[in-house]
């Protein structure tokens, strides 16, 4: 599946990824493959993925929304 990470000024990354790990509202929730679509408003905390080679990356983020529809998640950062 496809991440983007996406603040106001930049694209902070885009490319393939296995999971994504996100702190919603509601708490922590991670994303796979072939996920249902969701909308979700995150609070302050990390967005952890690993990507297509197995390599794990974490980014802190103050809060945002998360866009999860047909294996690509689009996370607007604040």
């Amino acid at each position: 599946m496809t991440l983007k990470i996406i603040s106001a000024e930049q694209i902070e990354f885009e490319g393939e990824v296995t999971l994504v790990s996100l702190p919603g509202e509601m708490g922590l929730f991670e994303v796979l493959n072939n996920h249902a679509a969701l909308i979700a408003a995150l609070t302050a905390g990390n967005v952890s993925y690993v990507d297509a080679e197995g390599t794990r990356s974490s980014r802190s983020i103050r809060g945002g929304v998360a866009d999860i529809n047909n294996n690509v998640v689009s996370v607007c950062i604040y």
